[in-house]
């Protein structure tokens, strides 16, 4: 999710049953600090996302551990979001951004090997580029991150380098003779020139 998408979440887009989080808009807030919801992105960036157990487990912990407010904050309509503060006042992307600071400045205040900056959006990126490297399907990549365009997948957020084309190459490999053993040890027969004729 964009961070925004995230800070728009409200208890209604969670649905723990199907392990199903639905997104169809985000919060923002201008620069007069006035939070408002606007719709996602793109148009792709509506979609449903599935969450494995243990991002459901997550989703659990941070509803259990809201703070108990006697009011929550409306905005342009949307009440009970996912993350607020102890007034009921949702959480916005700079929040996030200070909380990810501090957490960087106190590991590198303690440990020699100094940890690099971290955003919320380096965690999408990193995401994306890892689903990538694991061989997931450029065009699911596409729906989970909410591209409208997968050239924006596929070139922006995907970092691809000389180690993952040889992991592929050898991954295709064993795949070709796993397909050799199960033909019963018969290779294909070679392609020859004739049959790139042009007709």
């Amino acid at each position: 999710m964009r961070i925004s998408e995230f800070c728009g979440l409200t208890l209604a887009d969670i649905d723990l049953e199907k392990n199903i989080v639905n997104i169809d808009h985000q919060l923002l807030r201008d620069s007069n600090s006035v939070k408002y919801i606007q719709t996602t992105k793109t148009n792709a960036g509506t979609r449903e996302l599935p969450i494995k157990e243990d991002v459901a487990e997550c989703f659990h912990r941070i509803i259990e551990g809201r703070p108990k407010v006697e009011f929550e904050k409306m905005v342009d309509g949307y009440v009970g979001f996912l993350c607020i503060d102890e007034d009921g006042e949702p959480l916005v992307a700079m929040h996030w951004e200070h909380r990810f600071r501090h957490m960087v400045g106190r590991y590198n205040s303690i440990f020699r090997l100094q940890m690099p900056a971290i955003t919320p959006h380096v965690c999408r990126h990193t995401y994306c580029s890892n689903q990538a490297k694991a061989g997931m399907s450029p065009k699911t990549l596409q729906y989970l991150m909410g591209h409208s365009d997968i050239g924006v997948t596929l070139n922006t957020y995907t970092h691809l380098g000389l180690e993952d084309a040889a992991e592929e190459m050898k991954r295709m490999e064993a795949l070709e003779k796993a397909r050799i053993e199960m033909n019963g040890g018969e290779k294909e027969k070679p392609m020859k020139q004739n049959m790139f004729k042009v007709v």
